[in-house]
């Protein structure tokens, strides 16, 4: 098991949040302490009890907020109190409920600060201030993202490793989930997918368009039952099979969507091909972009995150496989658990270093 790092103890005000209010969804983290004393819970007011009861005692908030019970990191140590990080998550446009809710159990009264990432800080900051009375420290999210990243890879995950990467990625036989750490992490290529223009938004926007879904995991459940390649047209619907020349098996894609071009094409086709076609199209632009950047910068880790990965085995094991292919085993696709949480984590932790500070 992997040493947790503590950081030192000092004073701050319960409770400790980081946010990260994405264009998608709104993460965040939530510090619950386990050590608190019986002096310490007669003198705690009712305001800050009703917070925690409400955030730890349900799994659900709403129609739509979601804690991942799954990701909890258990028994931390952090400013010299013991306690369990909790992961919630809900989508952005939920904002204005959010900001209720911390009128209605009158969070300002607890002095404690906000810190918060993404350009949800920036453009929800007047909201909280005149709906619910509370400031925001807004934080620059690459920093947060890269800070919250490294102290979880160095907590571990409850005693396993936080990294992970797919072993035999080329072979869908063998292909096999493998822990691993990131040790002496740099030099690597860090990807943001939720920060691209063509990411998870791209794909779920998509799809909500040419299927009529409506939400991220409906539409993955979607991709998961098609085949993209009644959608794509392929090297070998050219070639009649491999490019050998190029090394392009006559698998890869030539053209996305490609085959929309025929009427007949279009008429036999699912709305699962459509989503399948719309999640490899998104990733593949992804993965040949970082595959690029790698290899300009000589770099031989790529470590991808953004909540476009999330339950999306998919675009994980098409990563990994497109890394390891294209750089002829010359890179890795490195992947992480706690996916899209790094940015709230990263902003929990200037939260406790800026009371830290004199």
């Amino acid at each position: 098991m992997r040493h947790q790092p503590v950081i030192r103890p000092f004073s701050v005000a319960f409770p400790w949040f980081g946010m990260d209010i994405g264009g998608t969804l709104v993460k965040l983290v939530y510090f619950e302490p386990v050590d608190i004393t019986a002096e310490e819970e007669q003198e705690e007011v009712e305001n800050l009890k009703s917070i925690r009861r409400y955030l730890t005692s349900n799994v659900a908030y709403g129609k739509t907020g979601v804690r991942d019970v799954h990701l909890e990191l258990r028994n931390l140590t952090i400013c010299g109190r013991t306690g369990n990080l909790h992961f919630i998550r809900f989508p952005t446009q939920a904002m204005p409920r959010f900001i209720q809710m911390g009128h209605d159990k009158n969070f300002s009264s607890l002095h404690t600060t906000l810190c918060a990432t993404g350009g949800g800080a920036y453009k929800f900051e007047n909201e909280f201030r005149t709906m619910a009375n509370l400031e925001l420290l807004k934080l620059d999210e690459l920093d947060c993202l890269i800070h919250g990243l490294l102290y979880v890879d160095r907590v571990g995950f409850n005693g396993h490793p936080e990294c992970y990467y797919f072993q035999n990625p080329s072979d869908t036989q063998s292909c096999m989930k493998t822990p691993c750490t990131l040790d002496n992490p740099f030099p690597m290529l860090l990807v943001n997918i939720a920060g691209s223009a063509l990411g998870g938004g791209t794909f779920l926007g998509l799809c909500c368009l040419l299927t009529g879904c409506e939400t991220f995991e409906e539409a993955l459940e979607m991709a998961s039952k098609g085949d993209s390649t009644n959608v794509d047209k392929l090297v070998k619907d050219i070639y009649g099979g491999d490019y050998e020349r190029f090394g392009l098996q006559g698998s890869a894609v030539a053209s996305s969507f490609g085959h929309m071009m025929s009427k007949e094409k279009r008429d036999s086709i699912s709305k699962e091909d459509l989503a399948r076609a719309t999640l490899v199209t998104i990733t593949n632009n992804i993965g040949s972009i970082a595959r690029m950047c790698a290899v300009n910068e000589k770099i031989e880790r790529v470590v991808f995150v953004g909540n476009f990965l999330r339950i999306n085995t998919v675009s994980t094991k098409l990563l990994a496989y497109a890394m390891d292919f294209w750089s002829k085993g010359q890179l890795r696709a490195l992947f992480l658990e706690h996916e899209g949480y790094f940015g709230a984590v990263g902003a929990l932790l200037e939260l406790l270093k800026a009371a830290e500070d004199p």
